[in-house]
């Protein structure tokens, strides 16, 4: 139906963005349209208040629409046991999926899992391996630890056909994260081919490749650069799948994509939308049949703060939206006490739940692709897939994604990017509510499990600047 056909038929006057304009600029008083109702990303991205609906845009759903996305919970406690009795509770309440993490993994934030091959036996003891879906966040020892998983599988004699699995190895993420590879990057390169031939030829299914942004993120990239290493990073396992002979029409589908969503709900959903879109382009760009994306979103970490922690259950809530509606496959929730420790039971319920209130409450995955068409996201989608496609044109020229960060190109780019950022929350520019605006008087106690915080290794073969993850609320001095 033409609503602006059917209310002219009925008389109403015909209604233009001129005219609009004018009244709202009317209404304004003084202050002008520009300044009051038109704002810019980080990535110099037009924000205007008013969009026309685009009838030519397509669908970009998750891979299954037809079923919600993966609820999964992060196992990181450092004591195997109780990480298992954590795990056991998840699935019971309601998760369909687990994510690993390993002490030393850029996403860890100072906890994780013994990165021994024991740790599997005990974490998993008990656990429905043929009904979750399971990945292993990525590590710097993730050939080892995708070593360890494929023995326990076969010790266990799990069926690879019911599995559903991401061995999340990403070089480029570890490299950033932790500032150090255990090789050269020609090393690298040459021995990872072998590697990848050994595990592709085990047929087991899922994601062995990842391309993970939110390192990027979190050390304070804008939306645009951190889609743009995630998108050199995929570059970068096709040139290795390449290398071990594999036909890239069957290896793209084990390369998949984790991003991080924070609170802007609209920019964290077109985020979402673009990374398909981009992934889409680069296939074709290869001659690749498309490939849908698997992408995994978590909630950001930088968003995060330590004072009112509260806060950090609104922030991560948008945030698990955005990632729904914008159509990511699997979403995990930060609980919202990880800045002042490993997080207990009540934040790890709230963590879960919200994601289950939002796809089994309130049906928010109904919808394959509700964002499609409406014009604002639409805009944001196409902008961040342009400004994206430069960043990644610019890791290229600079010899690919790790030797960018070798060069600490990359790392610059996303420094200057943290400090203007940092610069407009102490001018005042930019509000952290709970934290620069309407700040606590008194901030309650945290409940957090006894844990100590695991040091960042420092050995290795070559090092690059790391990309430490800092918080908004730590740019501006907001601890409590």
């Amino acid at each position: 139906m033409n609503l602006t056909k059917v209310l002219g038929e009925a008389g109403f006057p015909t209604a233009s963005r001129e005219k609009w304009q004018i009244l709202a600029e009317k209404a304004l008083a003084g202050t002008t349209f520009e300044d009051a109702l038109v704002s810019w990303t980080d990535d110099s991205i037009r924000i205007d208040p008013l969009y026309q609906r685009n009838a030519d845009a397509s669908l970009l759903p998750r891979r299954n629409p037809q079923a919600p996305w993966l609820v999964v919970q992060r196992i990181d406690d450092p004591d195997p046991e109780r990480a298992n009795r954590q795990a056991l509770d998840e699935v019971a309440q309601g998760a369909t999926g687990l994510s690993l993490v390993f002490e030393g993994a850029p996403n860890a934030f100072g906890y994780g899992l013994p990165a021994t091959r024991d740790t599997l036996d005990t974490v998993l003891d008990g656990i429905p391996l043929n009904r979750i879906h399971l990945r292993i966040d990525v590590h710097p020892a993730s050939r080892a630890m995708a070593d360890w998983l494929v023995a326990y599988l076969t010790k266990v004699r799990a069926d690879p056909s019911k599995l559903s699995l991401s061995f999340g190895i990403d070089p480029a993420a570890i490299f950033a994260g932790t500032g150090r590879l255990s090789m050269t990057i020609e090393a690298l390169q040459a021995s990872m081919p072998q590697s990848l031939a050994h595990f592709f030829a085990l047929g087991i299914p899922g994601v062995l490749l990842e391309a993970d942004g939110r390192v990027f993120h979190n050390a304070g990239a804008t939306e645009a650069q951190e889609l743009g290493a995630t998108l050199a990073s995929a570059a970068a396992h096709l040139r290795l799948f390449e290398d071990a002979r594999q036909a890239l029409v069957y290896a793209a589908p084990h390369i998949g994509f984790a991003v991080s969503v924070d609170q802007d709900q609209f920019l964290s959903m077109a985020k979402v939308r673009a990374l398909r879109k981009l992934w889409t382009r680069m296939l074709e760009v290869c001659s690749i049949p498309p490939s849908e994306a698997s992408i995994h979103a978590e909630t950001s970490y930088r968003m995060m703060t330590a004072a009112d922690p509260e806060t950090n259950i609104l922030r991560s809530t948008i945030a698990c939206f955005a990632a729904a509606t914008g159509g990511a496959d699997s979403i995990t929730v930060l609980p919202h006490t990880l800045t002042h420790g490993l997080p207990a039971g009540f934040a790890r319920r709230i963590a879960r739940n919200a994601q289950l209130v939002m796809a089994d409450e309130s049906h928010v995955g109904f919808v394959a692709d509700p964002a499609s068409g409406a014009g604002g996201v639409e805009a944001l989608t196409d902008a961040l897939c342009g400004k994206a496609w430069d960043e990644f044109r610019a890791i290229e020229k600079e010899g690919g994604i790790l030797k960018s960060l070798a060069g600490g190109h990359l790392q610059r780019r996303i420094a200057a990017a943290r400090d203007e950022r940092g610069r407009q929350y102490r001018d005042g520019d930019r509000p952290i509510i709970g934290t620069t605006l309407h700040r606590l008087g008194k901030e309650e106690p945290i409940e957090t499990l006894v844990a100590d915080k695991q040091p960042i290794p420092t050995d290795g073969a070559v090092f690059c600047e790391r990309l430490d993850a800092v918080r908004l609320d730590e740019l501006v001095g907001g601890q409590p």
